[in-house]
């Protein structure tokens, strides 16, 4: 892990065309902005691990529910 230190106003560059800037700072908390081509997802890491978590879930569901239809389609035939 890279740890780096900023201030307000202060950014860092990744790959070329993603910039994190610190916009504020407030008691522990630290606002960033991020400038990223629109093909780059950005997500709090909280929301990604529930986005993933229910991917996981569906596709579960998903794979149970092909498995019924082909024993459904093989007593058919």
């Amino acid at each position: 892990m890279l740890i780096l230190s900023r201030k307000v106003g202060e950014s860092m560059i990744i790959q070329d065309d993603i910039e994190i800037i610190v916009t504020e700072v407030t008691g522990d908390k630290v606002k960033l902005g991020i400038i990223a081509p629109k093909d780059v997802k950005v997500l709090r890491k909280e929301l990604y691990l529930t986005v993933e978590s229910n991917r996981e879930a569906v596709q579960g569901v998903a794979e149970k529910q092909l498995k019924e239809l082909m024993k459904d389609l093989k007593k058919s035939v």
